[in-house]
């Protein structure tokens, strides 16, 4: 059952839904019949935002066992996302089965039993020498470095980072028992409203680009703006975390900026690529790692910023 900070954030978050589901409408309005790109678009994304806050909303109902299941799932969508857009050979597919069906569940399982000696080391080490003995062993060494690297890489974002955010739960906090649930709507919420807050504020006054060259809708006007905003909005979340006001606001500014970062890596895979978006899975928002290619990058340091400092 959800405890009194857990109602008063989905409820606030319900709210915000609303008001925005009510402007979004009246916007839609007064664009007339001939719509509006941008509006649509704003429309389509808030519609996503009720979608997602429901999965997350069932799977904090379900506790531990819900939110490992449903960032699981969203590993395996990633994962199969980023392969789809990198090139493999019929000598790569016993390797591809092993990532989906061995080296997920091993990861996801360790952090149920929350052995952390183990699930920190798993895919960074001994899974990263395993992917290039399984395709040395197919013979076929075309392409072999890249193959290697594109899997390796792909595991490193789909699954390990990913699994950073379930693997919150296994943490011993002092004097936050039964609320580690709220650490992940912490960080999926400040990193998130990042992105929003980083687009709103870039469509207002954005002018100077980033990196015209891997994101052109990203500017230094979006950035700072949007940054200084959800580091604000962490700061003011401080009562749902074991952090003080101030340090509230200081994991704040480093997730985002984290997850900024996330983005811009990834928007540069996908250019490479030559893509717009990972997949069509979110209406609005594109694939699975287009909505997570911030969080991905922001969990592991999240997780262990708060392993180190707010620990038992």
């Amino acid at each position: 059952m959800f405890e009194n900070h857990t109602l008063a954030l989905f409820g606030g978050i319900i709210a915000f839904l609303v008001l925005a589901s009510l402007i979004g409408w009246q916007l839609d309005r007064r664009a007339g019949p001939q719509g509006n790109a941008a509006i649509d678009n704003l429309n389509a994304r808030i519609r996503a935002w009720w979608v997602m806050v429901a999965l997350m909303g069932g799977a904090f109902l379900l506790g531990k066992a819900g939110v490992i299941a449903l960032f699981a799932f969203a590993s395996f969508a990633a994962l199969r996302e980023f392969l789809t857009l990198t090139p493999t050979r019929r000598a790569d597919h016993r390797t591809l089965f092993a990532m989906f069906f061995v080296v997920l569940p091993i990861q996801y399982y360790l952090i149920w039993i929350e052995w952390y000696g183990l699930y920190s080391i798993f895919i960074p080490v001994y899974v990263f020498l395993l992917l290039p003995i399984l395709i040395a062993l197919r013979g076929d060494t075309a392409k072999f470095m890249t193959r290697v690297a594109e899997m390796q890489w792909g595991v490193m974002i789909a699954i390990f980072c990913l699994s950073h955010v379930p693997a919150l739960l296994t943490l011993d906090i002092p004097a936050f028992e039964g609320r580690k649930l709220l650490l992940i709507a912490f960080l999926v919420i400040v990193v998130q409203m990042s992105d929003v807050l980083q687009y709103v504020w870039g469509k207002l006054f954005g002018r100077h680009k980033v990196a015209p060259k891997l994101s052109p809708s990203k500017t230094w006007e979006g950035l700072v703006g949007g940054v200084a905003s959800a580091t604000l909005l962490g700061a003011g979340l401080w009562w749902i975390t074991p952090f003080s006001f101030w340090q509230a606001g200081l994991v704040a500014l480093v997730i985002t900026l984290m997850g900024f970062f996330g983005g811009l890596v990834m928007s540069a895979i996908k250019r490479d690529r030559g893509v717009k978006d990972w997949g069509h899975l979110i209406e609005g928002h594109g694939g699975m790692l287009d909505r997570l290619d911030s969080v991905v990058f922001a969990a592991p340091i999240f997780f262990h910023v708060v392993r180190y400092w707010w620990t038992v």
